[in-house]
């Protein structure tokens, strides 16, 4: 019986110091807390972050209750949003260059020099000056024929009768013809001004390119 019990005794003390070796390396695990002022003004504390403190800034702590990390989402938010935006504009960069290395590749491959472009200006503000002259003769045509028609509505007027439906039917025709002619020699002519800025641009960027290898071979 002494043998038994002193066996029990052994074993309670034994556990005892299992438990007094633990503790040490739980308290260790749990070395760190955390702390937040959440929406409603109050102070929340932690071994993990409280629900109350998502989304919130969070200050980690130590064992000795020191700030040793701060957590703020609003911030990383920021940074994201920030990482975002810059790549995006860089993207958007690269696009561009990449288009403008498109069009100077195009440039060059269709024209050998400033001549070829101010060829390819008048070609281009000659046939515009040819379009122009077809548009105003056929207004010239439109506005004869409407004013025959109505020309021909005098009589009707002048009875106090209504003309008759094909006579109404063809000046309404004229008239549409007329306003689609005039419009259309209106974009002809403002097609000028652009064919011209075009060129000038083709032109300028035509010199650019060319004129970089002269300034590298200075160098």
């Amino acid at each position: 019986m002494r043998c038994e019990g002193g066996n029990n005794m052994n074993a309670r003390r034994l556990a005892v110091l299992a438990v007094l070796t633990l503790a040490p390396l739980a308290a260790g695990a749990q070395s760190h807390s955390y702390r937040c002022i959440a929406k409603d003004g109050k102070r929340y504390y932690g071994w993990v972050i409280p629900a109350e403190c998502v989304g919130r800034p969070v200050e980690q702590l130590n064992s000795q209750g020191l700030v040793v990390k701060r957590i703020d989402p609003e911030h990383a938010e920021k940074q994201r949003l920030l990482k975002e935006a810059t790549e995006a504009r860089k993207r958007e960069e690269e696009a561009i260059a990449k288009d403008s290395a498109r069009r100077n590749q195009a440039l060059l491959a269709t024209y050998t020099s400033e001549k070829d472009i101010e060829d390819a200006r008048a070609r281009a503000l000659a046939e515009n000056s040819k379009m122009v002259r077809e548009v105003e003769v056929r207004l010239e045509a439109i506005r004869t024929r409407h004013a025959g028609y109505m020309k021909d509505v005098e009589p009707y007027k002048a009875r106090g009768v209504e003309a008759p439906a094909k006579l109404r039917d063809d000046m309404k025709s004229a008239e549409d013809d007329l306003k689609a002619q005039e419009q259309l020699l209106e974009v002809k002519k403002r097609e000028a001004g652009q064919i011209n800025a075009r060129y000038d641009d083709d032109k300028k960027r035509y010199a650019a390119i060319n004129t970089k290898p002269a300034i590298n071979a200075k160098r």
